[in-house]
């Protein structure tokens, strides 16, 4: 299922192998340290090392180009004003994906709250014999065989997209931090604040979620 969530941003981003967070180098401290005074070359530094995947992140989570185009903008103001108090225990990389995220989240939070709906209401439902309820072309659609370039494009990819609209805020984050930004359980519980096994829970039920709404989608059309 990771591989169906592609998020299109608005824009051509490079192509960023491998977004495993390193540890902190002594070229991102001195970096750090320097933007956080005053050097305009360091901060050009970061922005063209990170905001790329920012931009990403700040998307979506916050389904708006304007909104993450803002996020940014923030994002980096941060690493300005509060670079010289990182310590330097995690990653940079992960400050940086945390931060991103806090601010994409409460960006969403303020604009879009009424385009999500409840998690329960995106799931399958199952009757008291274990079987799926629903219309039996529901039960029976198997879209495990579609070539996935279908399933990413026209009518199935809108579909894909205003189910992740959908998704309540933090579902959301886990979802892109894991599928798109392709950090491990680890780095995600780290960025979001929260457990390793609420992340798989999270993570889990998102996919669910998705993974539902392509079901309904598939079946109608049998």
């Amino acid at each position: 299922m990771a591989s169906l969530v592609s998020i299109r941003t608005p824009r051509r981003l490079p192509k960023i192998p491998g977004c495993r967070l390193r540890s902190l180098s002594t070229d991102d401290r001195s970096l750090l340290a320097r933007a956080a005074a005053g050097d305009a070359s360091a901060l050009e530094i970061l922005m063209t090392r990170y905001s790329a995947r920012v931009f990403r992140l700040a998307y979506g989570i916050t389904r708006s180009a304007a909104d993450a185009e803002e996020v940014a903008q923030d994002v980096f103001l941060q690493i300005v004003h509060k670079g010289a108090g990182f310590e330097g225990r995690a990653a940079l990389g992960s400050w940086i994906y945390r931060i991103t995220t806090n601010l994409s989240l409460n960006k969403r939070r303020g604009k879009r709250r009424e385009l999500e709906t409840s998690l329960d209401d995106l799931l399958p439902t199952y009757l008291p014999d274990g079987h799926r309820a629903g219309d039996r072309a529901f039960v029976l659609a198997d879209w495990s065989r579609t070539p996935e370039h279908e399933l990413l494009s026209g009518e199935s990819r809108r579909i894909l997209e205003a189910a992740i609209d959908r998704l309540p805020e933090h579902y959301r984050a886990v979802l892109v931090l894991k599928d798109v930004e392709e950090l491990s359980n680890e780095e995600v519980a780290q960025i979001v604040g929260d457990t390793i096994a609420a992340v798989k829970t999270r993570l889990h039920r998102a996919r669910m979620a998705l993974r539902e709404e392509l079901t309904r989608h598939l079946g109608a059309g049998m």
